[in-house]
């Protein structure tokens, strides 16, 4: 194995396949990037066992004087490209178990692990993908995965529930204390589909589409979904056992509904989660409707005091007065999802689940438990 390569090009790609690789893991191949050279491409290939990244490189820099492939030492190899002057990099394989780096004044060689230990992962992809803007798909995995639960005692919890149905695509994402609702449209030929991935996907996928590319392709089948991103392809393992049944959780009719400025809601509850003990986690805030139409935020804590902070509602809240209690982290981390200027907040009781949408996007639904504090 023989080429050479535009340094930047390189290292561009190799800085996205290693959100693939294992770090901690008892197969020490999973440490490695195996790297495929053909006549007129580069494919390099990484694997966590939970994720699989295949990356296929074509540029007018690629020059190959021989094919071939290769295990590499995956951190040594990206620190080390990272390291090197702009330019162009020669890449050798010598005697089938060195591999040699030369760019300008600068050699080094690696020791190369055994290509043959690396597992066959075969990247599945259908014949009818889904579709999406790359934003839409970002805006997706924003909006649901923080409320994935962190806890492995309900693994299926730790992910994000995909379901195609129709011509609806919705992810929802709970740890049984808040929920995440998103719901966009799609095709209307597509085959009906219901799996979980792991959030922790997601959130690196996410990193992906920060090369802000104008599509995504997602190949759903039952045992693994890929996302096709340009010259990416990105596979994840699915979550096996059943997603709760969530429709039923949310609420339709809302006797009590607040329209607020966003800012001045978020402002007033992070003033009042300021006097948390511990965490913001543990942070609670109560919210109290006056019979004047004011809304008080209040927060209380004996051994440092007690802040209270008037926020007044876009426009006349409907409903009679409530007072309600709810963490603060789970209350901003809601807030965060939402682009508009306004929201609402609508509630159906003092202790029952209570929910955040806004005009902008009908698609999104926060819902959030009460905190009993009597």
């Amino acid at each position: 194995m023989n080429f050479s390569i535009n340094t930047d090009v390189l290292l561009n790609n190799l800085l996205v396949s290693q959100k693939a690789l294992s770090t901690k893991t008892p197969a020490p191949y999973l440490q490695g990037i195996k790297l495929e050279v053909s006549q007129n491409e580069i494919i390099l290939i990484t694997s966590n066992s939970d994720i699989a990244i295949k990356i296929s490189i074509k540029d007018d820099s690629l020059s190959v004087e021989q094919t071939g492939e290769a295990l590499i030492p995956g951190k040594v190899f990206v620190d080390f490209i990272r390291k090197l002057d702009k330019g162009i990099v020669e890449i050798s394989v010598i005697d089938n178990n060195v591999l040699r780096i030369h760019s300008h004044n600068t050699d080094l060689s690696l020791n190369l692990q055994n290509v043959d230990d690396y597992p066959d992962i075969v990247f599945v992809m259908n014949d009818q993908p889904i579709k999406l803007e790359s934003k839409i798909m970002k805006s997706v995995i924003k909006q649901t995965t923080f409320a994935t639960s962190n806890i492995e005692n309900r693994p299926i919890l730790t992910g994000v529930n995909i379901k195609v149905e129709d011509n609806k695509l919705t992810a929802i994402a709970t740890d049984s204390f808040r929920l995440s609702q998103k719901m966009i449209k799609i095709p209307d030929n597509l085959e009906n589909m219901n799996v979980v991935i792991p959030g922790k996907s997601l959130d690196e996928l996410f990193k992906v589409l920060e090369l802000n590319l104008e599509e995504i392709l997602i190949h759903l089948n039952h045992k693994s979904i890929l996302f096709e991103y340009g010259n990416i392809l990105f596979q994840s393992r699915l979550l096996e056992g059943n997603f709760p049944e969530t429709s039923r959780l949310i609420p339709v009719d809302f006797p009590i509904i607040i329209k607020f400025k966003t800012n001045d809601l978020t402002t007033a509850i992070e003033r009042a989660s300021l006097l948390s003990l511990k965490d913001n986690l543990n942070s609670i805030v109560k919210l109290y409707l006056k019979p004047d139409n004011v809304v008080e935020i209040t927060s209380n804590s004996p051994e440092i005091g007690k802040v209270v902070e008037e926020v007044y509602p876009v426009e006349k809240a409907i409903g009679t007065p409530i007072k309600i209690a709810f963490s603060s982290k789970y209350f901003l981390d809601a807030l965060k999802t939402f682009n508009s200027e306004e929201i609402f907040v609508k509630f159906t009781g003092e202790i029952r689940p209570f929910i955040i949408q806004n005009s902008d996007d009908s698609g999104l639904v926060q819902l959030i438990l009460p905190v009993r504090t009597e």
